[in-house]
């Protein structure tokens, strides 16, 4: 019978935010989303900025799903389990109402025009997370 889950580490430089089995990821990579199912193949690449989506494995395949604005660095998968060494990470649960704004705001006025839009993706990205909270 093929494994339903596989186990999740996500770890920044200053915590480790979690670690769980999941069923399901759905990854920012830095060219676009992709897709993670148990026994997947080996896999090695870069994040990008948006929303990291996990959902959660239990008995019941009733888990529920948990979602972390992610922004850079690397994701490994091998032997089922994915690790995410992302330079910055917040589950949405903890991002406030107001810090898509200050994200913006705080954008420099002579910053060039590749932070510009980094900044803009990274504070779209906390705007939709804070809007689906529940």
């Amino acid at each position: 019978m093929a494994k339903k889950s596989f186990k999740c580490k996500l770890v920044t430089p200053a915590a480790a935010l979690l670690e769980a089995e999941v069923s399901y990821a759905s990854v920012p990579a830095w060219d676009g989303l992709i897709g993670f199912l148990p026994g997947r193949a080996a896999f090695l690449g870069k994040l990008g900025v948006g929303e990291l989506r996990l959902d959660m494995a239990d008995g019941s395949g009733k888990g529920g799903h948990r979602s972390f604005m992610v922004d850079g660095g690397f994701i490994k998968m091998a032997d089922d389990v994915m690790t995410i060494l992302a330079e910055r990470a917040i589950a949405a649960e903890d991002i406030a109402p107001g810090a898509a704004e200050a994200e913006i705001k705080a954008i420099p006025a002579d910053a060039d025009s590749t932070k510009r839009l980094h900044a803009k993706a990274r504070a779209s990205t906390m705007a939709k997370l804070a809007s689906s909270k529940h």
